[in-house]
């Protein structure tokens, strides 16, 4: 049984705090957070566990043998790269990194560190639309990819960054919409449609709210296959919509809407091939499977494998999002 720490009681911590409950192989030791008076408000299952206001002292009282970072952007990196450095095992929410440069200096890090396991939090891409998507276009069956769409219209009031402030400014969230919400989306289309040469961006503020960072972006993407993608993503809908993520190969089209994946035959003939498990609640646009991830790296620890979501893995997530801020600025296409 593995001993695991929460650090961040915020929003995300609500997804970690019940998966790892559930676990029989994971017993929860502690919980952390620099706001004392969040304490009152956490679910019974952290309560009944010590809660600490300074990381430090919960490494050095308890012990864990891994931690699950929930913080704002611009902790991920160092409060992981301490724990690490410590010899404990770390599972991190997204993003990998501020930029591109953090994130570079994170793999190189993760790489002199081989004692311990950086997990990122990537979960879309095990769930079951994409790993069955990625099946199929690996498998060539339909021919090679030819063009791809990913769509992310969700909606964010200035309540949601009046009540965090982090979100809202670059130094510390490294970005909006992009890094923030559809993150995701820029993942899935390169991990399913191949690497990218060259990214042309538009990076908008169509929302009053005084912040720093994008609330809506349109971008087009060059892929080294000779595929054409097109990127879309804004908080500036009127509610959270459904991803839409569309991949159109040589022999039929591949959709994933609403949770679910369909092919799209040459007639227009659609077909549902599989559904996400959902979850519950207003939340629902997470997706589900956070679980799926985090048991898979709790395997790899006990086990002493690769297979899990790497620092490695996550840098590309980084580099496309400033590639697409450095496009809108120079008005032209730029590599990632």
């Amino acid at each position: 049984m593995k001993r695991a720490a929460i650090i961040g009681c915020g929003t995300i911590f609500q997804v970690h705090l019940p998966i790892i409950v559930a676990n029989p192989e994971i017993e929860l030791c502690a919980v952390c957070d620099n706001n004392p008076a969040v304490q009152e408000k956490l679910p019974a299952a952290a309560k009944a566990v010590p809660f600490y206001t300074d990381y430090e002292e919960l490494l050095e009282k308890e012990h864990p043998d891994v931690v699950h970072l929930c913080l704002p952007h611009y902790l991920h990196v160092p409060v992981s790269e301490y724990f690490a450095s410590h010899g404990v095992n770390v599972f991190c929410e997204k993003p990998v990194g501020l930029n591109t440069a953090q994130a570079k200096e994170f793999v190189e890090f993760e790489a002199a560190h081989p004692e311990v396991k950086i997990g990122i939090c990537l979960q879309n891409r095990l769930n079951r639309t994409t790993v069955e998507l990625k099946k199929i276009i690996d498998g060539g069956e339909y021919g090679k990819v030819i063009g791809c769409r990913g769509f992310v219209p969700w909606f964010r009031g200035k309540a949601y960054y009046d009540e965090q402030p982090w979100r809202g400014q670059l130094k510390t969230a490294g970005g909006g919409c992009m890094i923030n919400q559809s993150v995701h989306t820029l993942d899935l289309l390169y991990y399913l449609c191949g690497d990218i040469d060259a990214i042309h961006g538009s990076v908008n503020q169509l929302a009053d709210y005084g912040i720093e960072v994008e609330d809506t972006v349109a971008a087009r993407l060059h892929f080294a296959n000779g595929a054409n993608g097109v990127f879309f993503a804004t908080n500036c809908d009127y509610t959270n919509e459904s991803v839409q993520i569309k991949v159109a190969c040589e022999k039929a089209s591949f959709l994933i809407e609403d949770d679910a994946l369909f092919r799209i035959d040459a007639d227009g003939v659609r077909t549902r091939l599989c559904e996400n498990e959902k979850l519950p609640g207003a939340k629902f646009y997470f997706g589900a499977s956070h679980g799926i991830l985090i048991d898979k790296f709790y395997r790899a620890i006990e086990n002493n494998t690769d297979d899990y979501i790497h620092v490695r893995d996550a840098e590309m997530s980084i580099r496309l999002i400033d590639a697409i801020h450095a496009s809108s600025k120079a008005g032209h296409p730029v590599a990632p």
